[in-house]
């Protein structure tokens, strides 16, 4: 006798070839029934001998499509229909929305072995994809996943494509973006005013003139991306000046792993996997001595920010004679990724020499995600492409208390949640920049409209200037402020499923304080997502001029010398800073009169002050470069474990503070000894980690707790996290580090969210969520 059984699939399922998976499966196993996407995920009916019914059961749990994602199974035993045949049915599209959002993925072996075998009709075709690959997110409008809801709809697909389609033993079986020479899009080179260089291989030409020195534009997944050759000096060297971007490295794309070993050093297996991985992400690789691409690729920087080919366009390019291409966001500095031909050549026609357009359009534009591999793992300094909107997991529902988490200004991402998922957004970036406020919009829009969720709950940074904040008080929506270095602890206790308590370590370089100072060295008690308390921080000193000492680090250095040493530090600071010498006693006045001279607890500004001190870095042209440079410089001093001691006070509210100045004493004395800089780098950056460690053996005396969340930008240095994990471990303590999003910036809206939905959910509102609601 025949069973029936209803079953519903959940996660991401849609965009990965698991319709087809299920029609195989089912037809192999001759069950008979249907299968299809609806927005809550997939709907599978089976008919037929129990005993085939569970082993389709165990072959969906054993060995789905490799790129699906199952998060639930729900069955249901139903009366049988006397069905017979398998098929796929057309997608519905009411109902409540619950599947994932599936995130673009890099071209697959077999596409490839079909773009280079001459006899295939797709040929050296630049948008090859099949249901294991290619564009997804960026192209997508609404959801269920359907090619007429995305910007594949433009193109109708030829017989042959479609019968591939329509075929369920091909593996362009409903795979969405399908297409080929005939009927789907194509590639053309226009000069840098927009007209079309006539040429009949318009790679090859972007090829020839890529190698005799030219910029060119091209258009890929997510955006446009300003490219040359890496060992060619000069090109490197105009792409700088004309981008205006003096020092900040140059992500570069090698052909393969090979490639990528003759110019780096991988120090881990986890370093290979994740650059071959679907996601194809930059990954941060130590350089390796004579790898022959240009110094201006990376300057004053021991790594490179590697990717290999993730489009069949990029794999073609990368035939050409290259050691590596620089492949960097196409935009000016701190603006988003231009992703429209028109826009393109607006924005970029100052930059680039000729544009490889194509006429695939992109619907949301989506930077390159950057990682690098720290403590074992991957940590993300930049999550998008290939990772966006892919959600984290959250420890509780917020069914009924959807949140909309608009995060901080800078490295902005938004988050959406829905169920017991956070839909993080791809990367904004720098909301001071109208084109990146513009995208900031779309991408609250689009989020919502995808998931099919318009949450009446905003949770924002209460910093009073931000533009996210700014955007919450014209909408009339309830809000709740999340104070930044709380966001920043609860998304690593979120993504460790850890309720609290726990004391949460997060160092940065700016967050506004609960008493509406300049927070950045912070160390909090968090007792649950809502509730937290201010138990440590580092010692607050000046930072005189306020925005300009981020940017001039002889500043920092100033104020923080002042601090240790009072009015010693003028002359000091003379000596070693001749070329601002005028500018301190002015600095000093400044600072006796409390003009323009914020208090400030930033851990970001103290390596800003200790890179100036060691003359590594005397001026920020691109954010967190001090800091970076500093690392380096530590980085060649890895055998060393010496630690300047800071001394740890506790204020009258039984705050510890930990005494910045004792460790700028400490350092000053190592210099005037004519200690090799990168031995007084390392000892710096144990410094801090000691601190902090005994600021948390403090702690864990008084409350019992042992687990540690580190949060905040400062945890993408390698080598201060490697240092303090270890120390931490050593003692017992578990650390928890941010690893589904950015430590930075580009994690804070997953704080956000779970924090505002946790308030709502129990009516508690703790230290940072007040209820602010209009």
């Amino acid at each position: 006798m025949n069973t029936r059984m209803h079953i519903s699939v959940f996660g991401a399922v849609q965009g990965v070839g698991f319709r087809p998976f299920v029609y195989g499966l089912a037809t192999r196993l001759g069950l008979a029934g249907f299968v299809f996407n609806e927005p809550r995920g997939v709907t599978i009916e089976l008919e037929g001998p129990r005993e085939a019914i569970d082993a389709f059961l165990a072959g969906l749990r054993d060995a789905p499509p490799p790129l699906a994602r199952i998060e639930r199974v729900d069955t249901l035993e139903i009366a049988p229909l006397g069905e017979t045949g398998f098929r796929i049915r057309e997608s519905g599209a009411g109902g409540v929305r619950s599947v994932l959002v599936p995130p673009d993925l890099a071209t697959c072996g077999d596409c490839l072995r079909e773009m280079a075998e001459p006899t295939d009709r797709r040929y050296r075709y630049p948008f090859i994809n099949c249901t294991n690959c290619g564009p997804r997110y960026t192209i997508i409008q609404d959801l269920p996943y359907d090619r007429a809801r995305t910007t594949m709809a433009e193109f109708a697909m030829c017989p042959d494509c479609r019968a591939e389609y329509e075929d369920p033993a091909n593996r362009r079986f409903h795979a969405e973006p399908a297409c080929c020479p005939v009927c789907g899009p194509r590639v053309w080179l226009a000069d840098s005013r927009g007209a079309r260089i006539p040429c009949e291989a318009p790679i090859a030409e972007a090829i020839a003139r890529l190698s005799a020195g030219a910029i060119v534009a091209i258009k890929g997944l997510g955006g446009f991306h300003l490219a040359c050759d890496a060992a060619h000096p000069e090109a490197v060297a105009l792409l700088r000046a004309r981008k205006h971007r003096d020092l900040k490295p140059f992500a570069v794309m090698v052909r393969d792993c090979a490639a990528a070993e003759a110019i780096c050093r991988f120090t881990c297996a986890a370093e290979r996997q994740i650059l071959e991985s679907a996601e194809r992400p930059i990954v941060l690789l130590d350089k390796r001595s004579g790898h022959g691409l240009a110094e201006g690729v990376a300057p004053r920087n021991p790594s490179f920010g590697v990717m290999l080919p993730y489009t069949p366009l990029h794999h073609l390019l990368m035939e050409g004679p290259f050691r590596a291409l620089v492949m960097t966001s196409g935009n000016l500095s701190d603006e988003p990724i231009a992703h429209i031909n028109e826009e393109a050549l607006q924005r970029l026609a100052g930059l680039a020499d000729c544009f490889l357009f194509h006429n695939r359009r992109i619907h949301i534009r989506t930077d390159d995600s950057v990682v690098r591999v720290i403590a074992g793992r991957l940590r993300f300094l930049r999550r998008s492409r290939g990772y966006a909107p892919f959600p984290v997991k959250l420890p509780f529902d917020t069914a009924g208390h959807e949140i909309l988490a608009v995060g901080p200004e800078l490295n902005n991402t938004v988050c959406v949640t829905r169920g017991g998922y956070a839909f993080l957004s791809h990367h904004i970036g720098d909301l001071t920049c109208l084109a990146a406020y513009e995208s900031f919009l779309q991408g609250i829009d689009h989020l919502q409209n995808v998931l099919g969720v318009h949450p009446g709950v905003i949770a924002y940074d209460p910093h009073p200037a931000y533009l996210s904040t700014r955007y919450v008080r014209e909408r009339k929506r309830n809000a709740i402020p999340v104070q930044h270095h709380h966001a920043h602890a609860v998304s690593a206790l979120v993504e460790a499923n850890h309720p609290g308590p726990a004391i949460a370590v997060s160092f940065d370089g700016l967050g506004w304080g609960a008493d509406d100072l300049l927070w950045g060295g912070e160390v909090l008690m968090v007792h649950d997502y809502a509730h937290y308390e201010r138990v440590g921080h580092l010692e607050a000193v000046p930072q005189p001029g306020g925005d300009a000492a981020a940017k001039e680090t002889p500043r920092m250095a100033f104020a923080c010398l002042h601090a240790a040493l009072g009015d010693g530090a003028i002359e000091l600071c003379r000596d070693w800073f001749p070329e601002h010498a005028g500018q301190f006693p002015v600095l000093a006045q400044m600072i006796a009169r409390g003009v323009n001279c914020p208090r400030t607890t930033s851990m970001g500004r103290l390596f800003d002050a200790a890179a100036a001190l060691l003359g590594i870095c005397l001026y920020n042209t691109f954010h967190a470069q001090a800091p970076m440079e500093l690392e380096a410089q530590a980085s060649l001093a890895t055998d060393e474990h010496g630690f300047y001691e800071a001394g740890i006070a506790s204020g009258e509210d039984g705050v510890l503070v930990i005494q910045s100045s004792d460790i700028i004493r400490a350092l000053v004395d190592d210099r005037r000894r004519n200690v090799p800089v990168s031995v007084c780098a390392a000892r710096f950056h144990n410094a801090i980690a000691h601190a902090t460690l005994t600021v948390c053996e403090r702690l864990r005396i008084h409350a019992g707790v042992s687990d540690v969340a580190l949060s905040g930008g400062v945890f993408a240095n390698r080598f201060l996290t490697e240092r303090l994990v270890s120390l931490l471990e050593c003692q017992g303590f578990t650390p928890l580090l941010n690893a589904a999003v950015p430590p930075g910036d580009g994690g804070i809206s997953l704080g956000q969210a779970a924090a505002a939905a946790w308030s709502c959910i129990h009516h508690v509102f703790g230290h940072s969520s007040a209820d602010h609601r209009d």
